[in-house]
């Protein structure tokens, strides 16, 4: 159209010229100036003719321009009986797919990871899994979790998070899809935030490292069978040098929450009281070695409840010893009243590891309105150590771990385990691959051998994907 415009300009800049010289010579005209006139009248002739047309074809173009939709052009082909003929025309842009945030979120992220497992040997012999609880091989589902985090302006994140796969085949209550996390937090002051809903009760370091991020496939059992999990409550936490000494924010932290205390996705407490659940963490210092992040946290937990009847009281794992030694899901004969403490510490050394966690629960019966507990007092105390050391820097990690729990109801109820593993990270922890193999014995077992084997062995494998 450039082009155009241009050889308008010049017909009509070319047509005043000839004009002008052309002027001032009419009053003397001669025989060869008039041929020469009427030439210049027939070039003139054609410049308007010429300068028509183009005025023609531009406004052709506009108007084609204000009707056509602008977009990418494509030939298109067409046969009339006879020719192929092609033609430009506008290509219609697809309008793109895209989600749009109900309120003034700052930040919405969409994520999730699936980790399945293949189990084989003494499955869950180590959670106390044998005899009359024993459990076949199997492929197994771990995980399956989707959740969606996010930030408003006004100092408020939250998260909601759902499981696709939570049931294990043994506690029916547990379906095959059910929340997780789902909670505000209020966190204008770091100091002294506030946090609604339900999450991980913040007791045990094992049991509040990510389910992405350990060094073993499974949890110990000292942590399911005594730490809390998932409850629904509020939750003062925060860290106190956060602003006057932010270099140092890790120093401290401290977790005080109440919670109903009867277990996750459950929207009636069993009674009128709580549980009341605390815990500390100091990161004395976090420096580089060897060109590697480290550190070394230390942490202590302590959690009071009084529960009904009913009550399960070990949810992640299993508690109540049975017959034969082997454990199960402990729900509650009659009332009690728990009380529990841990101290954990991780030193980090550049490619070295090393994690340890002591854990202790005392249960006791409450006669209420004249009904005795139906069992006897028992302490629960158990504990983990355990060893990493990336073999290949940041690829390829061995691990080592030993655990002891003793459930306290019978006399050499407690079950050992020793873990060995090698964990690939392809690419970091949102891609790897684990391989884990455990030995476990029974006390129980090995001082009453008509119930059969004290020792058993099983071999656990995983591949991890997080998005």
């Amino acid at each position: 159209m450039f082009i155009k415009k241009f050889v308008l300009r010049v017909a009509g800049s070319s047509l005043a010229a000839i004009l002008l010289f052309a002027v001032p010579r009419l009053g003397a005209q001669t025989p060869s100036e008039s041929e020469r006139l009427q030439k210049l009248e027939r070039a003139v002739e054609q410049l308007q003719k010429r300068n028509a047309e183009l005025e023609q074809e531009v406004a052709g173009l506009k108007k084609q321009a204000a009707v056509a939709p602008e977009g990418r052009m494509k030939t298109k082909v067409s046969y009339d009986g006879k020719t192929y003929i092609e033609k430009a025309v506008v290509q219609e842009e697809k309008a793109p797919i895209y989600v749009q945030q109900r309120g003034v979120e700052l930040k919405l992220v969409l994520g999730g990871f699936i980790q399945a497992n293949f189990e084989d040997g003494d499955v869950s012999a180590f959670e106390g899994r044998f005899g009359l609880t024993a459990l076949k091989d199997r492929f197994r589902l771990r995980r399956a979790r989707i959740n969606l985090t996010g930030d408003f302006a006004e100092n408020f994140d939250f998260k909601i998070e759902g499981d696709f796969e939570n049931s294990d085949g043994l506690n029916s209550s547990r379906t095959a899809f059910e929340a997780t996390d789902i909670f505000v937090n209020w966190h204008q002051f770091p100091e002294a935030q506030i946090k609604v809903g339900q999450w991980k009760a913040p007791f045990g370091l094992e049991q509040l490292t990510p389910d992405t991020s350990l060094y073993v496939i499974e949890r110990s059992l000292p942590t399911g069978a005594i730490t809390p999990e998932r409850q629904v409550g509020v939750q003062l936490w925060g860290k106190p040098f956060a602003s006057i000494w932010p270099d140092q924010k890790d120093l401290l932290s401290y977790y005080a929450g109440i919670f109903n205390g009867n277990g996750r996705n459950v929207s009636v407490n069993d009674n009128n009281n709580f549980m009341y659940v605390g815990r500390l963490e100091s990161t004395l210092f976090k420096a580089k070695v060897w060109g590697q992040d480290s550190y070394l946290k230390l942490g202590a937990d302590v959690l009071n409840s009084r529960d009904d009847k009913g009550t399960n009281i070990s949810q992640t794992l299993n508690l109540l010893v049975n017959a034969d030694g082997s454990l199960s899901p402990f729900t509650l004969p009659g009332a009690d009243e728990r009380t529990a403490w841990s101290v954990d510490a991780w030193l980090k050394l550049g490619p070295f590891d090393l994690i340890g966690e002591y854990l202790e629960e005392y249960v006791n019966g409450r006669t209420v309105n004249g009904v005795p507990p139906g069992f006897a007092d028992f302490t629960t105390s158990g504990y983990y150590v355990e060893g990493a050391y990336f073999l290949i820097p940041k690829k390829l990690q061995a691990v080592v771990q030993w655990q002891d729990l003793n459930p306290g109801q019978r006399a050499n109820d407690g079950i050992r385990s020793i873990t060995g593993g090698l964990n690939y990270y392809i690419h970091g922890d949102d891609l790897k691959l684990m391989v884990d193999y455990i030995h476990t014995w029974s006390d129980f077992r090995e001082a009453n051998p008509q119930f059969g084997d004290d020792n058993f062995d099983e071999v656990i494998a995983r591949v991890q994907v997080m998005f």
